[in-house]
């Protein structure tokens, strides 16, 4: 007979053995990754830039996907259906599981997903058509505060239209919400006299203030632009408003540690990349790596604060 000590170290070295069958033979085929922006904006940009590196990383096709709607949170809904078997990912930012959630319905929460990591920090400005009346922040507030209907603004969802509630809140401006798919949607409504303002990314935004049809007013995020370093953020110009957002990716629930540790190493390999970052850095997001059990905890802690903020931002009532 076997002595028990040697037994357990046969089925402890098959159980290994097991595993790194597992991450030896994933992916056997292309993965699918949902993205809940449209095609073009930078969520979208950013992750079929990682995904790019990804695929090489893994010699397998990641398809991309756009499922945008529901305030991006129809592209969520259907990863945590989907099967958990590895072959689904979906990009994730914080408004779909940490904002919306207490403005809306939706089908899934935090515990629907499996964290993979987060990547990208998304930077955000206030802007207006470059031939508004309003050259100023505070020439655009009086001016929100003083007009006899409300100024009409373009955004996705939260956290875009979370600031802009927030000012109106804090200076007694009038505000009201267009929504639309994304990012690009959101700044080409700008552009078309649709919307007087919005508040999107630096890669939507910066193009149209470099060729002279948009005017950036403020940075709504903690810190300046760096390509626009003159332009101060709300804080400094004496507003208690900032928004801040990660991008990362989730698998269903139930999708196989090994599996999931495949795809952590591989994403944190794209961003670690300097072309990658590079790349984010031009569309003004911050490249950094979130291990996925961060990216669970921060989005929890998010969600727990979140209803005061909204409250603040006179959101719940608008239920």
């Amino acid at each position: 007979m076997f002595p028990f000590r040697a037994i357990l170290a046969v089925l402890m070295a098959g159980a290994l053995v097991g595993a790194a069958a597992v991450q030896a033979a994933y992916p056997d085929k292309e993965v699918s990754v949902i993205v809940p922006y449209g095609a073009g904006g930078s969520t979208d940009v950013i992750v079929r830039t990682v995904s790019q590196h990804i695929q090489r990383t893994l010699g397998k096709t990641l398809v991309i996907t756009n499922r945008t709607g529901a305030q991006a949170t129809l592209g969520p809904a259907v990863v945590a259906k989907s099967s958990a078997d590895g072959y689904t990912m979906g990009a994730l930012t914080y408004s779909a599981v940490a904002i919306t959630p207490h403005l809306m319905a939706v089908p899934y929460t935090l515990d629907s997903f499996e964290y993979i990591g987060a990547f990208g920090r998304y930077k955000f400005g206030l802007a207006v058509r470059a031939d508004a009346p309003y050259k100023t922040l505070q020439e655009f507030l009086a001016y929100a505060k003083s007009s006899p209907k409300p100024v009409f603004f373009a955004s996705g969802g939260a956290p875009n239209n979370l600031a802009f509630f927030a000012l109106g809140r804090n200076t007694g401006a009038k505000f009201e919400e267009v929504t639309y798919k994304g990012g690009v949607e959101s700044v080409n409504a700008l552009l078309g006299g649709q919307v007087e303002a919005v508040i999107q990314a630096p890669s939507e935004i910066l193009p149209h203030v470099k060729n002279g049809s948009l005017r950036l007013l403020a940075s709504a995020s903690p810190t300046r632009w760096k390509d626009s370093p003159d332009t101060p953020t709300l804080l400094e110009a004496g507003y208690k408003v900032e928004i801040d957002s990660w991008v990362g990716f989730v698998m269903p629930a139930g999708t196989p540690a090994e599996v999931r540790t495949v795809m952590e190493q591989a994403t944190k390999s794209a961003i670690e990349d300097a072309s990658v970052q590079s790349l984010l850095r031009s569309m003004g997001v911050e490249s950094s790596w979130m291990p996925g059990e961060s990216f669970k905890r921060n989005l929890a802690e998010l969600y727990r604060a979140m209803p005061a903020q909204l409250k603040g931002a006179g959101m719940l009532d608008k239920r």
